[in-house]
């Protein structure tokens, strides 16, 4: 009995000095784009996890949705292969990707929950780190309170207006509006308000919603998107600082390379967190460049009024 407890406890020395497997290059976060057969550009996400010392793990963004986990990645031959349940779009199987690993790229196809099969490729998320202080120059406005001069709508048709009193108003569910000029690092005050049930979004850059949303009466909501005052689907508000419907509210978000420090009505609900990656919605997954501010107008109406924008020299 004592041999083979002796021959156990070195069988267990042994195992414990063997190094753990390296994790394969594929970990990491990266930028997504679909491709359409029309040519149309979808930005997308990807976040690969090494889990203990085997397996892959990690989380997902789609076109459209909020992030989504990945319980398990197959990764071989230098071919990564994953699946994800369809969220908020049609069909009923679940979106089937494949790609290639390169080095820095990936490139790949996906079948589609309704069965369509669509080109991919991505590239390595940029880290955003900025180093030193942050110097910010003199606050502008972006919307002049009289017109729709310096924003375009993208997505859909124009419900927006210029309206008595300085209020931005999307009518009713129609197209996104977008800053015709792009920021890199900002900070950006505004005043917002929605009906009942009302749902829009700020996003930053262009890739990342800034919530807005009646979170206070759409208990359901809030726990698919994180309610008002989140960044969607990734970081949650550690408080519900809304006002809730018809009532006007304020924005004040801060943004430095994937740092963000959210403040809605007075009370800091994001504190200089990283964002993951860019929102489903997103204009576009090119992370590194400069992006404008859009405002999301195809859920409900919505009104928007002293948009100010600082941005970093």
């Amino acid at each position: 009995m004592r041999v083979i407890t002796l021959m156990a406890l070195c069988v267990s020395t042994l195992a414990a000095q063997q190094p753990a497997p390296a994790p394969p290059g594929v970990v990491g976060t990266w930028d997504l784009t679909l491709t359409g057969s029309d040519g149309h550009k979808m930005p997308s996400w990807l976040e690969v996890i090494w889990s203990g010392d085997r397996v892959l793990v990690g989380h997902f963004v789609g076109v459209v949705g909020s992030v989504r986990p990945v319980s398990k990645f197959d990764f071989a031959n230098d071919t990564l292969r994953w699946s994800a349940p369809p969220q908020w779009e049609g069909g009923d199987s679940d979106f089937k990707y494949v790609a290639v690993f390169a080095g820095d790229s990936l490139a790949g196809t996906v079948t589609t929950s309704d069965g369509r099969q669509i080109a991919w490729s991505g590239h390595r998320a940029p880290a955003l780190q900025r180093k030193g202080l942050v110097h910010w120059g003199v606050p502008k406005r972006l919307f002049n309170g009289r017109d729709l001069t310096g924003w375009h709508v993208v997505g859909g048709p124009n419900n927006w207006k210029a309206e008595a009193g300085g209020i931005l108003h999307n009518t009713d569910h129609g197209g996104n509006l977008v800053t015709d000029q792009t920021f890199t690092d900002f900070k950006i005050h505004l005043e917002l308000r929605y009906p009942k049930d009302g749902n829009s979004g700020v996003y930053l850059r262009g890739r990342y919603e800034a919530q807005v949303e009646d979170s206070v009466t759409t208990s359901t909501a809030k726990e698919a998107t994180g309610g008002n005052g989140a960044i969607y689907g990734f970081l949650i508000p550690n408080q519900n600082a809304s006002k809730g419907a018809n009532e006007w509210q304020t924005y004040d978000i801060t943004l430095v390379g994937r740092r963000v420090t959210v403040v809605l009505n007075g009370k800091t609900v994001i504190c200089e967190t990283n964002i993951p990656g860019p929102t489903g919605g997103a204009l576009d997954s090119n992370e590194g460049a400069p992006g404008p501010i859009m405002l999301q107008g195809d859920h409900t109406a919505v009104e928007y009024r002293n948009i100010m924008i600082t941005t970093a020299k």
